[in-house]
Protein backbone atom coordinates (compact mmCIF):
# COMPACT_ATOMS: atom_id res chain seq x y z
CA UNK A 1 0.00 0.00 0.00
CA UNK A 2 2.69 2.35 1.20
CA UNK A 3 4.15 1.47 -3.25
CA UNK A 4 0.80 2.27 -4.50
CA UNK A 5 0.88 5.57 -2.39
CA UNK A 6 4.25 6.71 -3.67
CA UNK A 7 3.51 6.01 -7.21
CA UNK A 8 0.34 7.99 -6.63
CA UNK A 9 2.52 11.18 -5.20
CA UNK A 10 4.89 10.63 -8.03
CA UNK A 11 2.07 11.13 -10.79
CA UNK A 12 0.38 14.14 -8.90
CA UNK A 13 3.99 15.66 -9.06
CA UNK A 14 4.62 14.77 -12.32
CA UNK A 15 1.16 16.04 -13.57
CA UNK A 16 1.50 19.02 -11.83
CA UNK A 17 5.00 19.97 -13.21
CA UNK A 18 3.90 19.36 -16.37
CA UNK A 19 1.33 21.23 -16.62
CA UNK A 20 1.58 23.64 -20.21
CA UNK A 21 2.42 27.52 -19.72
CA UNK A 22 -0.86 28.44 -20.37
CA UNK A 23 -2.67 31.75 -18.62
CA UNK A 24 -4.67 30.78 -15.96
CA UNK A 25 -2.72 27.37 -15.16
CA UNK A 26 0.65 27.04 -13.36
CA UNK A 27 3.22 25.10 -11.72
CA UNK A 28 3.60 27.63 -9.69
CA UNK A 29 0.08 28.16 -8.85
CA UNK A 30 -0.09 29.14 -4.92
CA UNK A 31 -3.44 26.03 -4.51
CA UNK A 32 -1.16 23.77 -6.72
CA UNK A 33 2.22 24.41 -4.59
CA UNK A 34 0.02 23.86 -1.68
CA UNK A 35 -1.20 20.69 -2.59
CA UNK A 36 2.33 19.23 -3.79
CA UNK A 37 3.72 20.37 0.20
CA UNK A 38 0.67 18.54 1.50
CA UNK A 39 1.29 16.02 -0.24
CA UNK A 40 4.42 15.36 0.48
CA UNK A 41 4.49 16.04 4.38
CA UNK A 42 1.46 13.18 4.22
CA UNK A 43 4.02 11.02 2.18
CA UNK A 44 6.39 11.48 5.12
CA UNK A 45 3.63 11.18 7.96
CA UNK A 46 2.81 7.69 6.32
CA UNK A 47 6.89 6.67 6.10
CA UNK A 48 6.81 7.62 10.30
CA UNK A 49 3.67 5.23 10.34
CA UNK A 50 5.15 2.79 9.03
CA UNK A 51 8.61 2.33 10.93
CA UNK A 52 6.17 2.60 14.51
CA UNK A 53 4.25 -0.22 12.78
CA UNK A 54 7.64 -2.18 11.85
CA UNK A 55 8.75 -1.77 15.04
CA UNK A 56 5.87 -2.45 16.98
CA UNK A 57 6.12 -5.79 14.79
CA UNK A 58 9.40 -6.46 16.01
CA UNK A 59 7.85 -6.27 19.36
CA UNK A 60 5.24 -9.01 19.06
CA UNK A 61 7.76 -11.21 17.41
CA UNK A 62 10.46 -10.96 20.26
CA UNK A 63 7.55 -11.37 22.75
CA UNK A 64 6.78 -14.35 20.90
CA UNK A 65 10.16 -15.76 20.55
CA UNK A 66 10.33 -15.48 24.57
CA UNK A 67 6.74 -17.35 25.10
CA UNK A 68 8.78 -20.10 22.63
CA UNK A 69 11.84 -20.25 24.69
CA UNK A 70 10.16 -20.66 27.87
CA UNK A 71 9.53 -24.37 25.94
CA UNK A 72 13.48 -24.23 25.04
CA UNK A 73 14.28 -23.91 28.93
CA UNK A 74 12.90 -27.68 28.91
CA UNK A 75 15.63 -29.10 26.46
CA UNK A 76 18.81 -29.30 28.61
CA UNK A 77 16.20 -31.22 31.43
CA UNK A 78 14.96 -33.20 28.14
CA UNK A 79 18.10 -34.16 27.24
CA UNK A 80 19.70 -35.23 30.11
CA UNK A 81 16.63 -37.52 30.31
CA UNK A 82 17.59 -38.65 26.61
CA UNK A 83 21.04 -39.50 27.99
CA UNK A 84 19.39 -42.91 29.72
CA UNK A 85 18.24 -43.61 26.50
CA UNK A 86 21.13 -42.85 23.93
CA UNK A 87 23.58 -45.42 24.89
CA UNK A 88 27.20 -43.60 23.79
CA UNK A 89 28.59 -47.29 22.66
CA UNK A 90 25.87 -47.24 20.05
CA UNK A 91 26.93 -44.29 17.85
CA UNK A 92 30.03 -44.71 15.41
CA UNK A 93 32.03 -42.44 13.46
CA UNK A 94 29.21 -40.60 10.83
CA UNK A 95 30.12 -41.77 7.17
CA UNK A 96 27.64 -39.43 5.29
CA UNK A 97 28.92 -36.67 3.04
CA UNK A 98 27.15 -34.41 0.99
CA UNK A 99 29.76 -34.39 -1.95
CA UNK A 100 28.73 -31.10 -4.27
CA UNK A 101 28.87 -33.40 -7.61
CA UNK A 102 26.03 -31.52 -8.77
CA UNK A 103 28.00 -28.26 -9.76
CA UNK A 104 25.80 -27.57 -13.05
CA UNK A 105 22.94 -28.43 -11.78
CA UNK A 106 22.37 -24.49 -11.37
CA UNK A 107 22.87 -23.96 -14.75
CA UNK A 108 20.87 -26.45 -16.52
CA UNK A 109 17.95 -25.59 -13.67
CA UNK A 110 18.65 -21.52 -14.68
CA UNK A 111 15.58 -21.38 -15.63
CA UNK A 112 13.43 -22.63 -13.19
CA UNK A 113 15.45 -20.40 -10.74
CA UNK A 114 14.13 -16.84 -12.81
CA UNK A 115 10.56 -18.29 -12.72
CA UNK A 116 11.60 -18.03 -9.04
CA UNK A 117 13.00 -14.93 -9.06
CA UNK A 118 10.50 -13.53 -11.15
CA UNK A 119 8.04 -13.91 -8.02
CA UNK A 120 9.98 -12.40 -5.83
CA UNK A 121 10.25 -8.51 -4.20
CA UNK A 122 13.15 -7.24 -2.97
CA UNK A 123 12.77 -7.67 0.64
CA UNK A 124 10.21 -10.62 0.76
CA UNK A 125 10.51 -12.66 3.66
CA UNK A 126 11.62 -16.42 2.27
CA UNK A 127 10.10 -18.48 5.17
CA UNK A 128 7.27 -19.53 3.22
CA UNK A 129 8.75 -20.40 -0.55
CA UNK A 130 9.00 -23.14 -2.05
CA UNK A 131 12.57 -23.53 -3.25
CA UNK A 132 13.65 -26.09 -5.98
CA UNK A 133 15.33 -29.35 -4.35
CA UNK A 134 18.72 -28.81 -6.42
CA UNK A 135 19.32 -26.45 -4.46
CA UNK A 136 19.13 -28.00 -1.23
CA UNK A 137 21.48 -29.41 1.25
CA UNK A 138 20.65 -33.47 2.01
CA UNK A 139 20.26 -32.30 5.56
CA UNK A 140 18.50 -30.48 7.80
CA UNK A 141 18.71 -27.22 9.25
CA UNK A 142 20.09 -29.01 12.86
CA UNK A 143 22.65 -30.82 11.73
CA UNK A 144 23.90 -27.97 9.90
CA UNK A 145 23.99 -26.68 13.21
CA UNK A 146 26.31 -29.57 14.48
CA UNK A 147 29.21 -28.09 12.43
CA UNK A 148 30.23 -25.26 15.00
CA UNK A 149 31.63 -28.33 16.96
CA UNK A 150 34.15 -29.52 14.44
CA UNK A 151 37.07 -28.88 16.36
CA UNK A 152 35.68 -30.04 19.46
CA UNK A 153 39.12 -29.66 21.15
CA UNK A 154 39.17 -26.25 20.70
CA UNK A 155 36.05 -25.99 22.58
CA UNK A 156 37.02 -28.32 25.74
CA UNK A 157 39.71 -26.41 25.79
CA UNK A 158 38.04 -23.08 26.71
CA UNK A 159 37.95 -24.20 30.61
CA UNK A 160 41.41 -25.02 30.85
CA UNK A 161 42.33 -20.75 30.61
CA UNK A 162 44.05 -20.23 33.56
CA UNK A 163 42.68 -17.00 33.79
CA UNK A 164 39.44 -14.98 32.95
CA UNK A 165 41.44 -13.23 30.04
CA UNK A 166 42.95 -16.71 28.55
CA UNK A 167 39.54 -18.13 28.82
CA UNK A 168 37.68 -15.10 26.82
CA UNK A 169 40.00 -14.95 24.40
CA UNK A 170 39.73 -18.94 23.84
CA UNK A 171 36.85 -18.91 23.19
CA UNK A 172 36.88 -15.94 20.76
CA UNK A 173 39.27 -18.37 18.56
CA UNK A 174 37.06 -21.30 19.04
CA UNK A 175 34.17 -19.09 18.16
CA UNK A 176 36.37 -17.53 14.95
CA UNK A 177 37.55 -20.94 13.86
CA UNK A 178 33.53 -22.70 13.93
CA UNK A 179 32.33 -21.59 10.95
CA UNK A 180 34.83 -22.71 8.32
CA UNK A 181 33.76 -26.34 8.29
CA UNK A 182 30.27 -25.87 7.52
CA UNK A 183 31.15 -24.54 4.30
CA UNK A 184 32.38 -27.31 2.43
CA UNK A 185 31.75 -27.22 -1.52
CA UNK A 186 31.65 -24.75 -3.80
CA UNK A 187 27.68 -23.83 -3.80
CA UNK A 188 26.11 -22.53 -1.20
CA UNK A 189 23.04 -24.69 -0.53
CA UNK A 190 20.26 -24.20 1.87
CA UNK A 191 19.63 -26.96 3.68
CA UNK A 192 16.15 -28.68 4.30
CA UNK A 193 13.79 -26.79 7.20
CA UNK A 194 13.32 -29.19 10.17
CA UNK A 195 9.73 -30.09 10.98
CA UNK A 196 8.44 -29.19 14.84
CA UNK A 197 9.49 -31.46 17.15
CA UNK A 198 12.49 -32.98 15.02
CA UNK A 199 15.78 -33.38 17.36
CA UNK A 200 19.31 -34.33 15.78
CA UNK A 201 22.21 -35.91 18.55
CA UNK A 202 25.78 -36.84 18.08
CA UNK A 203 28.68 -37.09 19.64
CA UNK A 204 32.51 -36.18 19.07
CA UNK A 205 35.49 -37.88 21.27
CA UNK A 206 38.05 -35.82 22.11
CA UNK A 207 41.78 -37.15 22.82
CA UNK A 208 42.82 -35.87 26.18
CA UNK A 209 46.24 -33.93 26.24
CA UNK A 210 49.57 -34.95 27.51
CA UNK A 211 49.60 -34.04 31.31
CA UNK A 212 52.71 -32.13 32.56
CA UNK A 213 53.52 -34.48 35.48
CA UNK A 214 54.34 -38.07 35.00
CA UNK A 215 53.88 -39.16 38.39
CA UNK A 216 50.78 -39.54 39.99
CA UNK A 217 50.21 -38.13 44.03
CA UNK A 218 50.27 -41.66 45.01
CA UNK A 219 53.75 -42.17 43.71
CA UNK A 220 52.94 -44.28 40.40
CA UNK A 221 53.51 -43.47 36.95
CA UNK A 222 50.21 -40.89 35.74
CA UNK A 223 48.42 -42.79 32.98
CA UNK A 224 49.48 -41.52 29.68
CA UNK A 225 47.16 -39.33 27.60
CA UNK A 226 46.56 -42.33 25.35
CA UNK A 227 45.76 -44.69 27.52
CA UNK A 228 43.28 -42.36 28.94
CA UNK A 229 39.51 -42.17 28.00
CA UNK A 230 38.82 -39.48 25.52
CA UNK A 231 36.36 -36.50 26.24
CA UNK A 232 33.19 -36.53 25.61
CA UNK A 233 31.26 -33.69 24.01
CA UNK A 234 27.24 -34.65 23.71
CA UNK A 235 25.41 -32.40 21.07
CA UNK A 236 21.62 -32.05 20.74
CA UNK A 237 19.12 -29.80 18.40
CA UNK A 238 15.59 -29.72 18.55
CA UNK A 239 13.42 -27.54 16.46
CA UNK A 240 11.19 -26.17 18.91
CA UNK A 241 8.82 -23.74 17.17
CA UNK A 242 7.48 -23.21 13.26
CA UNK A 243 6.29 -19.72 13.12
CA UNK A 244 9.04 -18.37 13.93
CA UNK A 245 11.26 -21.22 12.74
CA UNK A 246 13.23 -21.12 16.01
CA UNK A 247 15.70 -24.24 16.43
CA UNK A 248 17.34 -24.57 19.63
CA UNK A 249 20.99 -26.89 20.57
CA UNK A 250 22.61 -28.13 23.15
CA UNK A 251 26.14 -29.22 24.05
CA UNK A 252 27.90 -30.39 26.82
CA UNK A 253 31.15 -31.90 28.17
CA UNK A 254 30.76 -33.52 31.72
CA UNK A 255 34.37 -34.20 32.10
CA UNK A 256 35.27 -30.01 31.73
CA UNK A 257 32.40 -29.21 33.19
CA UNK A 258 30.86 -26.90 30.74
CA UNK A 259 27.88 -26.83 28.09
CA UNK A 260 26.23 -24.55 26.21
CA UNK A 261 22.50 -23.83 25.25
CA UNK A 262 21.65 -21.48 21.86
CA UNK A 263 18.48 -20.36 19.93
CA UNK A 264 18.06 -19.04 16.69
CA UNK A 265 15.49 -17.77 14.83
CA UNK A 266 16.28 -17.61 11.21
CA UNK A 267 14.82 -15.09 9.00
CA UNK A 268 15.52 -14.91 5.51
CA UNK A 269 15.07 -12.44 2.76
CA UNK A 270 15.27 -11.62 -1.08
CA UNK A 271 17.45 -9.25 -1.94
CA UNK A 272 17.95 -8.79 -5.24
CA UNK A 273 21.14 -10.74 -6.75
CA UNK A 274 21.38 -12.33 -2.64
CA UNK A 275 19.48 -13.92 -0.22
CA UNK A 276 20.01 -13.06 3.90
CA UNK A 277 19.32 -14.56 6.33
CA UNK A 278 19.50 -13.03 9.78
CA UNK A 279 20.32 -15.43 12.57
CA UNK A 280 18.42 -14.02 15.49
CA UNK A 281 19.13 -15.43 19.32
CA UNK A 282 21.98 -15.79 20.94
CA UNK A 283 23.63 -18.72 23.25
CA UNK A 284 25.00 -18.90 26.21
CA UNK A 285 28.67 -20.66 27.43
CA UNK A 286 28.44 -21.88 31.30
CA UNK A 287 32.18 -22.74 32.67
CA UNK A 288 30.25 -24.38 36.10
CA UNK A 289 33.83 -24.90 37.25
CA UNK A 290 34.78 -21.13 37.12
CA UNK A 291 31.01 -19.99 37.46
CA UNK A 292 30.87 -17.62 34.68
CA UNK A 293 29.03 -17.06 31.16
CA UNK A 294 29.53 -16.12 28.23
CA UNK A 295 26.77 -14.38 26.23
CA UNK A 296 27.13 -14.68 22.30
CA UNK A 297 25.19 -13.45 18.91
CA UNK A 298 25.27 -14.90 15.47
CA UNK A 299 26.17 -13.33 12.11
CA UNK A 300 23.90 -12.57 9.42
CA UNK A 301 24.88 -15.29 6.00
CA UNK A 302 24.39 -14.15 2.47
CA UNK A 303 24.07 -16.39 -0.78
CA UNK A 304 25.99 -14.57 -3.58
CA UNK A 305 25.48 -14.85 -6.97
CA UNK A 306 22.23 -16.76 -7.23
CA UNK A 307 21.72 -16.29 -10.78
CA UNK A 308 25.28 -18.40 -11.69
CA UNK A 309 27.09 -20.14 -9.06
CA UNK A 310 26.00 -18.62 -5.72
CA UNK A 311 28.66 -18.72 -2.84
CA UNK A 312 28.25 -17.43 0.95
CA UNK A 313 29.40 -14.30 2.94
CA UNK A 314 29.07 -13.69 6.70
CA UNK A 315 28.55 -9.73 7.85
CA UNK A 316 27.56 -8.40 11.00
CA UNK A 317 28.67 -7.65 14.40
CA UNK A 318 28.73 -10.09 16.79
CA UNK A 319 29.40 -9.62 20.40
CA UNK A 320 30.20 -11.88 23.20
CA UNK A 321 30.30 -10.82 26.82
CA UNK A 322 31.25 -11.82 30.36
CA UNK A 323 29.50 -10.57 33.20
CA UNK A 324 31.40 -11.75 35.97
CA UNK A 325 34.88 -10.60 34.52
CA UNK A 326 34.10 -7.75 32.93
CA UNK A 327 35.81 -9.37 29.64
CA UNK A 328 34.08 -8.84 26.42
CA UNK A 329 34.49 -8.99 22.52
CA UNK A 330 33.40 -7.66 19.28
CA UNK A 331 33.62 -9.67 15.99
CA UNK A 332 33.36 -7.83 12.78
CA UNK A 333 32.49 -9.83 10.08
CA UNK A 334 33.15 -7.60 6.88
CA UNK A 335 30.86 -8.04 3.38
CA UNK A 336 33.17 -7.55 0.37
CA UNK A 337 32.59 -4.07 -0.92
CA UNK A 338 31.42 -3.44 -4.84
CA UNK A 339 34.67 -2.44 -6.26
CA UNK A 340 38.30 -3.99 -4.17
CA UNK A 341 38.35 -5.18 -1.11
CA UNK A 342 39.00 -9.47 0.25
CA UNK A 343 36.17 -11.84 0.48
CA UNK A 344 35.66 -13.33 4.23
CA UNK A 345 37.37 -10.94 5.70
CA UNK A 346 37.06 -10.76 9.94
CA UNK A 347 38.41 -8.35 12.85
CA UNK A 348 38.03 -8.99 16.35
CA UNK A 349 38.93 -6.77 19.40
CA UNK A 350 38.79 -7.90 23.14
CA UNK A 351 39.14 -6.02 25.83
CA UNK A 352 38.34 -5.91 29.55
CA UNK A 353 35.68 -3.59 30.35
CA UNK A 354 36.59 -1.90 33.58
CA UNK A 355 39.48 -0.51 32.55
CA UNK A 356 38.41 -0.29 29.19
CA UNK A 357 42.07 -1.82 27.95
CA UNK A 358 42.16 -3.94 24.48
CA UNK A 359 44.24 -7.27 25.38
CA UNK A 360 44.19 -8.60 22.33
CA UNK A 361 43.23 -7.97 18.66
CA UNK A 362 42.11 -10.08 15.49
CA UNK A 363 42.27 -9.81 11.65
CA UNK A 364 42.46 -12.18 8.74
CA UNK A 365 39.31 -14.64 6.68
CA UNK A 366 37.37 -16.90 8.58
CA UNK A 367 37.53 -19.42 6.25
CA UNK A 368 41.65 -18.85 5.86
CA UNK A 369 44.26 -17.60 8.09
CA UNK A 370 43.42 -15.92 11.56
CA UNK A 371 46.25 -13.85 13.50
CA UNK A 372 46.13 -12.89 16.82
CA UNK A 373 48.11 -10.23 18.42
CA UNK A 374 48.54 -9.65 21.87
CA UNK A 375 49.32 -6.45 23.98
CA UNK A 376 52.60 -8.48 24.92
CA UNK A 377 53.65 -8.30 21.66
CA UNK A 378 53.34 -11.81 20.95
CA UNK A 379 51.10 -13.06 17.58
CA UNK A 380 49.89 -16.88 17.02
CA UNK A 381 48.43 -17.59 13.47
CA UNK A 382 45.58 -19.88 12.89
CA UNK A 383 44.88 -21.64 9.54
CA UNK A 384 41.35 -23.31 9.64
CA UNK A 385 41.85 -25.13 6.98
CA UNK A 386 44.86 -27.00 8.26
CA UNK A 387 42.92 -27.61 11.81
CA UNK A 388 41.95 -31.25 12.19
CA UNK A 389 38.42 -31.80 12.10
CA UNK A 390 37.00 -34.97 14.36
CA UNK A 391 33.85 -36.61 12.88
CA UNK A 392 31.25 -36.23 14.71
CA UNK A 393 29.74 -39.86 15.75
CA UNK A 394 25.99 -40.80 15.06
CA UNK A 395 23.49 -43.99 15.70
CA UNK A 396 22.64 -46.13 12.39
CA UNK A 397 19.18 -45.25 11.62
CA UNK A 398 17.87 -48.56 12.47
CA UNK A 399 18.52 -46.87 16.14
CA UNK A 400 17.37 -43.21 16.21
CA UNK A 401 13.47 -42.20 16.87
CA UNK A 402 11.52 -41.46 14.14
CA UNK A 403 11.42 -37.90 14.87
CA UNK A 404 15.42 -37.92 13.84
CA UNK A 405 17.04 -35.54 11.23
CA UNK A 406 18.44 -38.42 8.93
CA UNK A 407 16.25 -39.23 6.06
CA UNK A 408 14.76 -42.42 6.31
CA UNK A 409 12.59 -41.07 8.42
CA UNK A 410 11.68 -37.84 6.74
CA UNK A 411 10.52 -39.65 3.59
CA UNK A 412 8.43 -41.79 5.45
CA UNK A 413 6.78 -39.00 7.45
CA UNK A 414 6.44 -37.32 3.85
CA UNK A 415 4.99 -40.55 2.96
CA UNK A 416 2.62 -40.61 6.09
CA UNK A 417 1.19 -36.90 5.06
CA UNK A 418 -2.19 -37.26 4.26
CA UNK A 419 -3.61 -37.18 0.73
CA UNK A 420 -3.92 -33.14 -0.14
CA UNK A 421 -1.88 -31.42 2.51
CA UNK A 422 -0.64 -28.22 1.16
CA UNK A 423 2.47 -28.37 2.99
CA UNK A 424 5.42 -27.72 0.74
CA UNK A 425 7.78 -30.85 0.60
CA UNK A 426 11.06 -28.32 1.39
CA UNK A 427 9.30 -27.52 4.29
CA UNK A 428 8.88 -31.14 5.57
Amino acid sequence: MMSQAQGQHRDLIQGIEGLPAVPGLSPLDQDLLMLKATSMATMSCLNECLHILHLQQVARQRASLGETLMYFGSLHHYFCQEQEEIDPEDEVEDSFTDQEEDLGAVEEERSVILHLLSQLKLGMDLTRVVLPTFILEKRSLLEMYADFMSHPELFVTIADGNSPEDRMVRFVEYYLTSFHEGRKGAIAKKPYNPIIGETFHCSWRVPRRPETSTESPQGGPEPSADTQEPYQVRFMAEQVSHHPPVSGFYAECQEKQMCVNTHVWTKSKFMGMSIGVSMIGEGCLHLLEHDEEYTFTLPCAYARSILTVPWVELGGKVNIGCNKSGYSAVITFQTKPFYGGKLHKVTAEVKHNPTNAVVCRVQGEWNGVLEFSYTSGETKVVDVTKLPVTRKRVRPIEKQAPTESRWDHLVLICLETPTGSNLPATTW
